[in-house]
């Protein structure tokens, strides 16, 4: 019996679990505790450092081109090297908070801060892989939406750390260096049975075929503008909320919030896997898009912008969930590789807004900016729904 036959005739076990669980931490600690959380410490850095909103703009947009370069390895490697890539997460995302932690100096600072980004773009398609290759074909689609949706715990982990120690930022990031190191041990242990290539790992390094990438055209276009209107809230909304007058609590509890809403979609996982992933696309983006728009006119009022941050976070880890999902269904067996392009895009869509809306906020306001990009977002939803490519024999 072949590696395969025995993944698809075997049950979900409490390794796997064991290995879902460890996946989830990965992906809290590369994205939640490490890439998103930029964000949320960036009030106090931008004070430490002498830093303006534009400039911190330029750095998380440079964060968010890294991101895309370690997804482009990912594209590469991800179904022939999946653990190397996991590897490869903890070294960047783990070293990078070390550094950021440690460093006075502006230009290590952003260098760290940069490189930390890597290790969120190396995880999502070696993730990917592994489970695709751990879980029988009935277990994958929600073993690979709690693995998506560690976002959200990271989130909470995130603010709850940095409510604690506040207005100690350096402690959070060691600490997230610490837990990106051990889950990444974890992971590696627990899945160090798919280590074994095989003839489909070898096989998916030729390039996908051109009706491939067809097949993929409005997943590409839509995940670009959905990353660009997502840039504001990551980046800014922590800030939009303190310029308006909210306190540091205030603020913190509207981030801890937002990690909560990504922490439900672990809850709804079985029921929007139901869906079909256009329609769990729309029904994701677009109301992140609504809660986008209205955080940057309620950012006075905390329990609106609470109930908005909650709302938007499930509606981003539902959506890049969506992606994967989306790319699955149009080609499983380049599951990885579609994974990765995604993100990809998404990334380098979420770079040009995280530079464009911080030029924005200068010239419009935090309303009139986040006005912007939930104008993106909301485009990306109903150009998802409406022109996703139907499915097509590749070959």
């Amino acid at each position: 019996m072949s590696a395969q036959q025995r993944t698809r005739s075997r049950r979900a076990t409490p390794q796997m679990w064991a290995l879902v669980v460890a996946g989830t931490a990965v992906i809290a600690a590369t994205y939640g505790l490490v890439r998103l959380a930029f964000g949320l410490h960036l009030p106090e850095m931008s004070r430490e450092f002498g830093l303006g909103i534009a400039t911190l703009g330029l750095i998380s947009a440079g964060a968010s081109v890294v991101y895309g370069l370690a997804a482009c390895a990912g594209f590469l490697v991800g179904d022939r090297f999946p653990r190397a890539l996991v590897l490869a997460a903890g070294l960047t995302a783990g070293g990078g908070s070390i550094g950021i932690a440690l460093t006075h100096d502006v230009g290590i600072f952003s260098a760290c801060a940069i490189v930390s980004s890597a290790g969120a773009g190396c995880a999502s398609p070696g993730l990917v892989r592994i489970i695709h290759r751990a879980a029988s074909p009935g277990d994958r689609a929600t073993m690979q939406s709690v693995v998506n949706a560690g976002t959200g715990p990271g989130l909470v982990a995130a603010g709850c750390i940095a409510w604690s120690l506040a207005p100690d930022w350096r402690l959070a990031w060691v600490i997230a260096g610490g837990v990106t190191a051990l889950a990444t041990i974890a992971v590696l242990w627990l899945g160090r049975e798919q280590a074994s290539e095989g003839v489909e790992a070898r096989s998916a390094l030729r390039l996908p075929p051109a009706a491939w990438w067809a097949s993929h055209r409005a997943a590409l276009l839509a995940a670009a503008a959905f990353g660009f209107g997502a840039a504001a809230v990551w980046n800014y909304g922590r800030t939009a909320l303190i310029d308006a007058g909210a306190s540091a609590g205030v603020s913190l509890l509207a981030w801890v919030l937002l990690g909560v809403g990504g922490t439900a979609v672990i809850l709804t996982a079985p029921l929007v896997r139901r869906l079909r992933p256009r329609s769990l696309w729309a029904v994701s983006t677009i109301p992140a898009a609504v809660s986008t728009a209205a955080l940057g006119v309620s950012s006075g009022s905390p329990l609106l912008a609470g109930a908005v941050c909650a709302v938007f976070g499930w509606g981003y880890v539902t959506a890049t969930g969506a992606l994967i999902e989306w790319t699955t269904q149009i080609d499983g067996s380049r599951a990885a590789t579609g994974t990765a392009v995604l993100f990809v895009v998404f990334m380098i869509g979420q770079a040009a807004g995280a530079a464009v809306v911080g030029a924005l906020v200068a010239q419009l306001g935090y309303s009139g900016a986040f006005g912007v990009a939930a104008a993106a977002a909301c485009a990306a939803g109903v150009l998802g729904y409406e022109r996703q490519a139907r499915r097509v024999r590749i070959k």
